[in-house]
């Protein structure tokens, strides 16, 4: 498969990551579909990490994915305007690579630290913030009861947050091996072994 082909490929592949990365960031906003108080919304959901760092972030490399492999082959690399847009591919794939990374980084830290509940008494905190990754919730389901308000918030987190986790992963995959096909491009394009055929 040549590089402009490649491109369009995964640009294709990273446009409906995106958009799930949007739409489950913005559901850990809503638990168990309540409307909670900002206070009451787990801190790290406010990273954003996946509307700008899994969404956004690799939404503009996706686009220039599509546009550096829409001409087919050869033509996307001819000429200055056609490296320069091999080189801009690489450029925003390396953006896409960090905002897929930094979904990775905060989705684990959400998994980790687990989320601001209500423990019965009517004030939101962060029950298994302070515990040792042995001890941690996420081996111990029976601490789950501990969290009454909102309700399933810990399944809740769990879920979105391990989406986030798996799409930041894939993005940041995709994206690196952009920054090499688009690399590869960029070096290696064969225009000039289609001038030479013609010549011949």
């Amino acid at each position: 498969m040549c590089t402009g082909k490649c491109s369009k490929c995964i640009g294709i592949a990273l446009f409906p990551l995106a958009v799930c990365a949007i739409v489950s960031n913005i559901l850990l906003y809503f638990p168990n579909g309540q409307v909670l108080q900002l206070s009451e919304i787990t801190d790290v959901v406010w990273f954003f990490h996946g509307i700008l760092g899994a969404g956004i972030l690799v939404m503009l490399p996706a686009f220039m994915m599509l546009g550096a492999g829409g001409a087919g082959c050869c033509a996307n690399r001819c000429g200055v305007s056609g490296y320069s847009s091999m080189l801009l591919s690489v450029i925003l794939s390396v953006m896409g690579f960090a905002g897929g990374a930094y979904c990775v980084v905060i989705s684990l830290f959400g998994l980790i630290w687990g989320p601001l509940c209500d423990t019965g008494d009517g004030e939101y905190l962060y029950p298994f913030r302070n515990d040792t990754l042995e001890d941690n919730y996420l081996f111990n389901q029976t601490t789950w009861s501990i969290c009454k308000q909102p309700e399933n918030i810990i399944l809740w987190n769990i879920v979105l947050f391990s989406i986030l986790l798996v799409i930041g992963v894939i993005e940041a995959i995709l994206c690196f091996i952009q920054v090499i096909n688009g690399l590869t491009g960029f070096i290696c394009g064969t225009c000039m072994r289609r001038r030479k055929v013609g010549m011949q």
